[in-house]
């Protein structure tokens, strides 16, 4: 389950993994990545150069990636 608050009393919602999946695929492997950082101006940098897609498509095609199974 994936928490989130509104700030608001009784605002908290939960998500499960399917849903999430199915909303915003790649935004699970990005939350387990920044719990993994350092908390501070370096983890902070680190977490703005990732980059994660749902599918096949991206505009990295001249670097030749390699594709990750799940």
């Amino acid at each position: 389950m994936y928490y989130r608050h509104s700030g608001y009393p009784g605002g908290i919602t939960a998500t499960n993994f399917r849903d999430m999946q199915n909303k915003h695929p790649g935004r699970a492997l990005e939350k387990a990545v920044k719990g993994m950082l350092p908390k501070g101006p370096l983890g902070y940098a680190m977490i703005k150069k990732l980059k994660v897609y749902g599918g096949a498509e991206h505009p990295h095609t001249a670097q030749q990636p390699k594709v990750l199974e799940l």
